[in-house]
């Protein structure tokens, strides 16, 4: 398991993790919820998906949590566990934080319309 103490999530792990804030869901939950969240910036096909969540089981930021057959297909569960919360959390602080930074600066008066072309 990486240290959590430098976090920097690719999207599809960021979303996948704040899916997971919901509690157990299974794949295909998992994919709706993210795209959801993502407000649709966000599509995982199922391919990816289970890269996303194999990558994520392999950190411990995620476990398996049960399994369940529906219309003769397996369906498994995950969860997010307390270091893949705590991962989630730094890196919602350092997107925060750099979006601070960039909102501050723009409604500081912008010094590429006062300088002459």
């Amino acid at each position: 398991m990486r240290s959590t103490s430098r976090v920097s999530l690719r999207e599809p792990s960021y979303f996948v993790l704040a899916a997971l804030l919901d509690g157990r869901l299974h794949g295909y939950a998992v994919v709706k919820r993210v795209e959801e969240l993502s407000a649709g910036q966000v599509k995982l096909a199922a391919g990816s998906l289970y890269s996303v969540i194999d990558r994520l089981l392999g950190e411990g930021y995620v476990v398996a949590d049960g399994e369940e057959i529906v219309n003769g297909r397996a369906r498994r569960y995950y969860r997010l566990t307390e270091s893949g919360h705590q991962v989630l959390a730094q890196e919602a602080d350092r997107l925060a934080q750099a979006a601070r930074v960039v909102h501050e600066r723009l409604t500081q008066r912008p010094t590429w319309r006062t300088s002459p072309a």
